[in-house]
């Protein structure tokens, strides 16, 4: 994999961002300003209407391809939801976003069923606890549960040896701070690879998100606020297995950045991947004029010149 380049300050022009990314940005915006923020809501209502295609992002689409299973926790089993190829190169474990309060493994299947094909991976997405309800650690403890199963059972299971990670929002938080666990409590550095899509690496929070305010594209400085209130309530931002950004990122995986400069979560993704090569290790970054936070899940061109890229460096580590 190369080595980073210097990011084009053209990418944050304005007049970067075309047409389509435009008109997109407009409706989105339109359409959020005239709902109450989230924070305005208990957490189980907002769960409860995003599984009813209530939201933003419309109907779910759960597919049959999908399975549901479980792994053993250190609360009790952890769901999980697998696509598994005719052949496996490898396995993608996908860990979900949501401001570590929201989602499912179950939200996402088109998007992971075009991964297992498009890849010939096998995904594994799991289904971790949330805060309020649980909390820091218990998050991270579920992934970590999941990848610890993956690298004991990958083999027999899917026939491949061959890890990937990666998630988007809270989820590259928690992929990160997975393979910072793997690292350092198991002595494994089996993931070839880590695909972070608009990460929220740092809790105490970026100058882009402080400076965001409250224009309300999927997240705001307020809503980001409330979500590390509630998984974090101690306040401990600076604990790296919280906030990544401040660990020691030595010896990891080539990893593969993924943001929009429309994200309040931008900076980010371009202080970890510094952090990231600065720590000697491979790392490449992609930024999308007008990207917003999850961007990627809508059906726009951008979306798909991102997820198509995304899906390169899957094939590409597991090859």
């Amino acid at each position: 994999m190369s080595q980073p380049s210097v990011v084009d300050s053209k990418l944050f022009d304005p007049a970067a961002i075309d047409s389509e990314t435009a008109d997109f940005i407009e409706r989105i915006e339109k359409e959020l300003s005239t709902a109450p923020p989230l924070y305005k809501f208990e957490p189980q209502i907002i769960r409860d209407a995003r599984a009813a295609g209530n939201s933003v992002f419309g109907p779910i689409k759960r597919l049959d391809q999908a399975q549901d299973r479980t792994v053993p926790g250190p609360a009790g089993d952890i769901p999980i939801r697998v696509f598994i190829p005719e052949k496996a190169a490898g396995v993608y474990m996908h860990i979900h976003g949501g401001g570590f309060m929201l989602g499912t493994a179950d939200q996402h299947d088109e998007l992971l069923f075009d991964i297992c094909r498009t890849c010939q991976t096998a995904v594994v997405s799991v289904g971790y606890r949330l805060a309020p309800e649980n909390p820091y650690p218990a998050g991270p403890d579920d992934c970590e549960a999941v990848a610890v199963w993956l690298a004991e059972n990958s083999g027999a299971e899917f026939d491949t040896d061959r890890l990937v990670i990666g998630g988007e929002s809270a989820g590259a938080n928690l992929s990160v701070v997975t393979l910072l666990r793997m690292r350092d409590r198991h002595g494994f550095a089996g993931f070839c690879g880590a695909a972070l899509t608009y990460g929220a690496y740092d809790m105490s929070m970026t100058p882009s998100v402080r400076r965001w305010g409250e224009r309300y594209l999927i997240l705001s400085t307020r809503i980001i606020e409330w979500f590390n209130e509630n998984y974090v309530p101690d306040g401990n931002v600076y604990d790296p297995d919280i906030s990544p950004l401040y660990a020691d990122l030595s010896g990891l995986p080539p990893a593969f950045f993924t943001v929009g400069t429309m994200d309040p979560l931008i900076d980010d993704s371009l202080f970890m991947h510094m952090r990231w090569v600065a720590a000697g290790n491979p790392s490449e970054l992609a930024v999308y004029p007008g990207g917003i936070h999850t961007f990627n899940f809508f059906p726009i061109e951008l979306a798909r010149k991102a997820n198509t890229r995304i899906n390169k460096f899957i094939r590409s580590v597991v090859s």
